[in-house]
């Protein structure tokens, strides 16, 4: 989620909310707009095309008991960590679990009669110690999905800690922490266009065999960018530090090609 104040009594935040495909790392759907809608909300739209048989990993803050029921309903399998303020009542446990850092895994329904007719079956809430910058802390974690392992639940959940990477990739290594433009279509293009850029040096990293962080192609890439090279030689000479070839940029690269560049003293 990438969230700024544009003006402070006129204009919202921004949001983008992304449906990444943990598979290939790659964003597979995005919702571009104002902050003044709630995450829940949008979860819909984010799972609108998910097929039966799938899985959905989310943070708490997308929990919703009328759209859990209905990813269940249409068989799809969820993890997310549950709400602090979650009332329930323990229908059974599971088997234990051989993995000393899960702590409890129940089988569980709603108490709230509201929140009960909004999701009126069962789910799993495993309770797990997980380490968290590293140091150890408890996290409930809730499913739909019954048969895998309590440890095979809280993975997947850390795996969705990869969305919190691609966000910090766009928002570090793109350079995506401030706005050009105040108006809402200026904040829709800079962001689309970020997200396009990131698609575009992931495909340069697949097509070339990219072995190396997503930062130093980026690096390579800018520096090369209004330099008349052959890029596919230079990232394969510039992949690794053993190479001897160094690239060092100049200030003309500031400048497009064909402008004349001079240079002037300093007092």
């Amino acid at each position: 989620m990438i969230g700024q104040n544009i003006e402070k009594e006129k204009l919202p935040a921004a949001k983008c909310h992304i449906r990444l495909d943990l598979q290939s790392f790659l964003p597979r759907f995005a919702i571009v707009g104002s902050a003044k809608h709630s995450d829940p909300a949008k979860a819909y739209d984010l799972c609108s095309d998910i097929k039966e048989g799938e899985i959905v990993i989310f943070d708490k803050t997308y929990v919703d008991t009328v759209h859990l029921w209905n990813l269940t309903k249409r068989g799809i399998f969820w993890v997310a960590r549950a709400k602090d303020n979650m009332f329930y009542n323990v229908v059974s446990e599971m088997k234990p679990s051989k993995i000393t850092n899960i702590l409890k895994d129940e089988i569980v329904t709603f108490i709230c009669p509201k929140t009960k007719e909004q999701y009126p079956g069962t789910f799993r809430r495993i309770e797990a110690r997980v380490m968290v910058d590293n140091k150890e802390t408890v996290m409930v974690f809730i499913t739909n999905n019954f048969d895998w392992s309590a440890g095979t639940i809280c993975d997947l959940y850390k795996a969705r800690w990869a969305i919190e990477v691609f966000f910090k990739q766009i928002k570090q290594t793109l350079q995506l922490s401030d706005f050009f433009g105040n108006s809402q279509n200026a904040i829709k293009w800079q962001i689309w266009t970020t997200l396009l850029a990131y698609i575009l040096l992931r495909l340069i990293s697949a097509l070339h065999k990219w072995e190396h962080s997503f930062s130093r192609m980026f690096t390579l890439l800018r520096a090369a960018l209004w330099s008349y090279a052959n890029f596919k030689k230079l990232i394969e000479t510039c992949g690794t530090a053993s190479v001897k070839l160094r690239m060092r940029a100049t200030p003309d690269q500031a400048y497009l090609p064909g402008v004349q560049w001079k240079r002037y003293g300093t007092a």
